[in-house]
């Protein structure tokens, strides 16, 4: 067999010309004949005893062809591959052309491979950060939900306020008709917690235990139980206890209490606003670096095939699949429960993996021009560190991680630093900025 021909065509894909002779060719039919032929019937003969020109006269000349351009196919792809040095990136779209001996086969695989890739700017390149900050008031705050956290309740016997936990029972119906869900006994609900329908919690506002009330309240038109949507409902509540949320005293003690290194009030601030900022710079610092990746990736200029982010996609589903089955469910069910068929959860992770592919083939195309090499001192030490993180011996972490794709990934982390280290930070516009955390 034989490379003929090695062709680029558009969005990445190579056509590679392969012919086969027609001997090579009619040895993979013996071996096919050989395979298949013990399970063919022909009359006169006991079975599997027919011999080959036999069985090709009675069914047709092509009834081993099939099976033999399966076994033929393998060999002609990894020679013409080798020879051509493309990097498939997915399955060959395969035709047959005009074989140039009678006899023989010609191949004509259509393959996606890399892209050539071209980079505009990546060293220098100018993206906003925000500038971290840690006001008193977000000490505050955070004193505020810890002291929540901490909180104990008290039953008392009082009128309910807001805030107050009540207990609970209460029976719904619409037009006298009891409801699905619309019943409990012994709920224990905040006031004033919005987990109710809007006006619910309200209306016991006032009670205390031993009272019993009917609440009368309508459904939002939005409702997503489409039977209930804007109905007015009773619920025939009767209040069991009231509970008040009690906030310890935010002072050294509470301090004490609640972290194993602090002594004082001071030093929990002190602590609180180091975790904060440390916290929001390595956010900053995140976000920082996709904007550089972003700049970076709308210079470059590739013709990506299909095949690489479809790949990308399945990798993600896999992932998703795993960690799905670590909670005892099957993908299958999850995407009965969610109502998606297989396409639109694939549609989901689209953008996901069109740009963890671009973000890929722009630090691969950086390790290249900036000759980033990797040594075996580094590729070592590496496996050395995965087998202590996984609690692996190293050889174990060798046998399932190859070196060549472990320094490949060693190259691109070093690409991105490189990126990263020479990327120049400018102030964050204060109005977008404010109109984000005013979104979020």
């Amino acid at each position: 067999m034989e490379l003929r021909n090695t062709e680029k065509q558009e969005h990445s894909v190579v056509a590679l010309t392969i012919e086969v002779s027609k001997a090579e060719f009619e040895a993979a039919k013996d071996k096919a004949f050989k395979k298949a032929g013990k399970n063919i019937t022909v009359p006169g003969f006991r079975k599997g005893k027919a011999p080959r020109k036999m069985i090709e006269k009675l069914y047709g000349e092509g009834v081993f062809f099939e099976e033999a351009f399966n076994i033929v196919y393998p060999e002609a792809m990894d020679m013409a591959v080798e020879k051509s040095g493309i990097k498939p990136v997915g399955r060959a779209d395969v035709d047959l052309g005009d074989a140039a001996e009678e006899g023989g086969l010609t191949i004509i695989a259509k393959v996606p491979v890399e892209p050539e890739v071209e980079l505009g700017e990546y060293k220098g390149v100018e993206a906003e950060k925000e500038t971290v900050k840690v006001l008193a008031a977000d000490v505050k705050a955070e004193l505020n939900r810890l002291a929540q956290r901490n909180a104990r309740t008290e039953t008392v016997d009082r009128k309910a306020k807001k805030n107050d936990t009540v207990d609970i029972d209460f029976d719904g119906s619409v037009d006298g008709v009891p409801f699905e869900g619309g019943k409990a006994e012994h709920h224990a609900l905040t006031l004033g917690s919005g987990a109710f329908i809007p006006g619910f919690e309200d209306q016991l506002i006032g009670c205390k235990a031993g009272d019993e009330k009917d609440v009368v309240v309508t459904f939002p038109e939005q409702y997503h139980a489409e039977e209930l949507a804007g109905k007015t409902a009773v619920f025939k509540c009767k209040v069991h206890k009231v509970e008040e949320t009690i906030l310890p005293e935010i002072d050294d003690e509470f301090a004490k209490d609640v972290s194993d290194t602090c002594e004082t009030l001071d030093d929990l601030k002190k602590e609180i606003s180091d975790r904060l900022k440390k916290e929001r710079q390595e956010a900053a610092d995140h976000a920082f670096e996709e904007k550089v990746l972003d700049n970076v990736i709308a210079g470059m200029k590739a013709d990506i095939p299909e095949a690489m982010f479809e790949n990308q996609i399945d990798t993600i589903v896999q992932d998703f699949s795993y960690r799905v089955q670590m909670q005892g469910m099957k993908l299958e069910q999850y995407l009965q429960m969610t109502g998606m068929d297989v396409q639109q959860f694939r549609g989901m992770f689209r953008e996901q993996a069109e740009r963890q592919v671009k973000t890929r083939l722009v630090l691969q195309k950086v390790a290249e021009l900036e000759n980033i090499a990797i040594s075996d001192k580094e590729i070592e030490d590496e496996y050395a560190k995965m087998a202590e993180q996984y609690g692996m011996d190293v050889e174990k972490v060798k046998s399932v991680v190859a070196a060549e794709a472990l320094a490949d990934d060693l190259k691109i982390a070093n690409a991105l630093e490189l990126i990263k280290k020479n990327a120049k930070a400018k102030k964050a516009d204060k109005k977008k900025t404010e109109a984000a955390a005013e979104e979020a």
